[in-house]
């Protein structure tokens, strides 16, 4: 069917389709050695780019058994994820996918989540934003003060960043300590690893699969068990609280609302357990995940584009001085705003959004079957058609005027946290976090990258450095 209307793509193999062509190109892509580029997309995702170049911009191939079309047409990328039709929906998760998100709100469709999102809308945005600056930049002084001492020694910022995201998501999102949230955050790390080494392995359905479990499988049930139960240990705290009349409410963060609402006597309202558990792995991964990669990338740009970092640090110190950042001076920060919008496009958190037909639909030119899956690449942030042929060089002054006139008015070249009414709930939250943390990194510290840093990004849920971030922090002041 797809073949008739122009769309073509690898041949099927026998029940792996492309899978083990995949796994090849990517094995191969990822042992040859790498220069300091950020022409990064060839070696991530190689068999997409192979693909892209063979058969044009729209091909189709085979995910196992399943027919998969991708697409990185501006113009449609734009009509699936702004979906106004509901035509196109999230897709079902794996099982071990489903262990990972399960029912939150990544991964949730219909009246669930708009229920769903309505809670995160709050959260995240607005007067409740505001409160969790002093969140985060309570954080970022416990980070800055561990430093003390260690100024033109290497420092492996990707960990420091992890350690801070770690914090500020238990902080803000739950009222709670890195410490009490560390055991989830590497339960979550590990389950997400095993969902990622899994993606292009063909599970057969046989009818002994329910007698035999993978050791992976296994290993994630034990996981998942082990997050819930840490979950309930901290939902469970909240209530007590609440019971013995040490607190009049459940508490206006983000664990709090998803308390209240599993606690509505509302039906048509009431959050079940399983959705209250799963919308905290939710944002412990996301908000952890998202924020960590970024500011870790920030950092390497700054740190190899000086000239940046000195653009950044004036603007800093021209709105806060040496005082702690505040609500109104971050809207304030434009060269800052450019330089995490460039990050974000050379580096973004998504590698593609998954997608599936509701029913039969007209795609453009194209006519889908229902049930056709649907992948949205952001390789549209790679394409010189639309940036330029300096494309893959790290130039913040493309978002001098803002996203919009930075990609033409085209919707679709610039989606780091989604497109249309499924974009990222926590946006405002993770570039606020990013813009408290550069600055008061900034008002301290002038970043060198050190000689022993390794460019080797590598594809999980993010894109991430596999040998960290290293760099030699020099104190801007004597007393540091």
């Amino acid at each position: 069917m797809m073949n008739s209307q122009g769309i073509r793509g690898p041949p099927y193999r026998f029940i792996h389709g492309n899978n083990k062509q995949i796994t090849r190109m990517k094995m191969e892509a990822s042992t040859k050695p790498m220069v300091l580029t950020h022409d990064i997309f060839p070696r991530l995702q190689p068999h997409i780019y192979t693909w892209l170049n063979t058969y044009g911009k729209n091909y189709l191939y085979w995910n196992g058994a399943e027919a998969e079309l991708v697409i990185s047409e501006p113009e449609l990328v734009k009509e699936v994820l702004i979906n106004s039709g509901k035509a196109f929906l999230k897709r079902k998760p794996t099982d071990l996918g489903n262990k990972l998100l399960g029912t939150g709100l990544v991964t949730v469709e219909g009246e669930k989540w708009v229920k769903q999102r309505k809670l995160a809308n709050h959260v995240f945005h607005g007067e409740s934003l505001k409160n969790m600056n002093q969140a985060m930049i309570a954080s970022v002084e416990t980070m800055v003060a561990r430093w003390k001492g260690q100024e033109g020694k290497e420092m492996e910022m990707y960990q420091e960043f992890k350690l801070l995201t770690s914090e500020v998501i238990s902080r803000t999102a739950f009222g709670s300590s890195y410490l009490e949230g560390e055991k989830i955050f590497n339960m979550l790390n590990k389950l997400s690893m095993i969902v990622i080494r899994n993606v292009f392995k063909l599970t057969l359905v046989c009818l002994c699969s329910k007698l035999w479990k993978s050791a992976d499988l296994k290993e994630a049930e034990e996981l998942e068990k082990g997050i819930q139960d840490c979950v309930m240990e901290i939902v469970k705290k909240r209530e007590d609280k609440v019971v013995n009349g040490e607190a009049e409410s459940f508490g206006d963060d983000f664990l709090g609302l998803l308390i209240k609402a599993y606690h509505d006597s509302d039906e048509g309202k009431r959050l079940l357990l399983q959705d209250l558990v799963d919308e905290c792995k939710t944002f412990y991964l996301a908000g952890q995940e998202t924020v960590n990669s970024l500011l870790g990338w920030a950092v390497l740009l700054l740190s190899i584009h000086r000239d940046w970092q000195e653009k950044a640090r004036r603007e800093v110190i021209e709105i806060f001085g040496n005082q702690n950042p505040h609500h109104e001076g971050i809207h304030k920060l434009k060269t800052m705003s450019m330089i995490i919008n460039e990050t974000l496009r050379l580096y973004g958190p998504l590698n593609g959004l998954p997608r599936e037909a509701a029913r039969e639909v007209q795609l453009g030119n194209l006519l889908l079957p229902a049930n056709m899956k649907v992948s949205v690449l952001n390789v549209l942030h790679h394409d010189p058609q639309l940036w330029g042929a300096d494309v893959h060089l790290f130039k913040p002054e493309r978002f001098a005027d803002g996203v919009a006139k930075a990609t033409n008015y085209n919707a679709a070249a610039f989606f780091p946290f989604g497109l249309g009414p499924r974009s990222c709930a926590g946006m405002a939250f993770a570039t606020t976090e990013a813009k408290i943390a550069l600055s008061m990194i900034l008002q301290r510290y002038s970043m060198i990258l050190s000689p022993g840093y390794v460019h080797k990004p590598v594809l999980t849920i993010t894109i991430r450095p596999q040998h960290g971030i290293q760099v030699i922090l020099e104190s801007l002041h004597n007393d540091a």
